[in-house]
């Protein structure tokens, strides 16, 4: 059932992946579920609402993702990850992709460890950090830091600014149009997009956020 959920939501977004990767997001929605049984990763629990909810929700984000990076090899930071959405999902479907997934919560930063481990996902970390201590070394920080319904854009563009490499971006995942939101972002960062997303059996309103520093 799930599976079945899952591949015509993958078909209505036009995304193309292997029976492996399939298999995969399924493998780590089961870990969702045993984990959120004792660290309430999720408020979503049951399995069918956790394909929607969950999977196809983040896996809308993937298309407009390449879109922007043009498909390269880039290293991206999901701030406030929680139990890895989008992060994790973004790691299978895109093994080009370095994702690092940061949360203050060490039972949560430790889940993404072992579904790293569990899944064989070399591309996959989780960081128990608060994201204004990342800094973004000499010839290291993200290309791409994204976050799902964790906070304000000014909150989450202030907080996660010293993780940004030059010429990166921040893509924030949300709900409806967060016009308040936008007004209230400071003049060094600027919106250049705000992309509709369109989720497979959700009723709901969802958008990307796409936003750069200005100095």
């Amino acid at each position: 059932m799930s599976r079945d959920v899952l591949i015509a939501g993958l078909q209505a977004l036009g995304l193309s992946l292997s029976d492996e990767q399939v298999s995969r997001l399924l493998d780590y929605l089961a870990l969702l579920q045993k984990w959120n049984k004792v660290y309430n990763l999720t408020a979503v629990r049951l399995p069918e609402e956790m394909v929607t909810h969950h999977l196809l929700d983040s896996l809308a984000a993937v298309p407009p993702l390449l879109r922007q990076t043009g498909g390269q090899p880039i290293r991206l930071l999901d701030v406030g990850s929680g139990g890895g959405l989008p992060g994790v999902v973004i790691a299978i479907t895109c093994p080009q992709i370095e994702v690092s997934c940061v949360d203050t919560v060490g039972k949560k930063a430790a889940f993404i460890q072992h579904a790293a481990a569990g899944l064989k996902l070399p591309n996959l970390r989780g960081i128990h950090a608060r994201v204004e201590s990342l800094k973004a070394e000499e010839g290291g920080g993200f290309d791409v830091v994204c976050s799902r319904a964790f906070a304000s854009l000014a909150d989450f563009t202030h907080w996660s600014r010293s993780a940004l490499k030059p010429d990166a971006l921040w893509m924030a995942m949300k709900g409806k149009h967060p016009a308040d939101e936008i007004a209230a972002l400071p003049a060094s960062v600027s919106v250049f997009h705000v992309e509709q997303l369109v989720v497979p059996g959700l009723d709901a309103e969802r958008c990307i956020v796409w936003l750069r520093p200005t100095d």
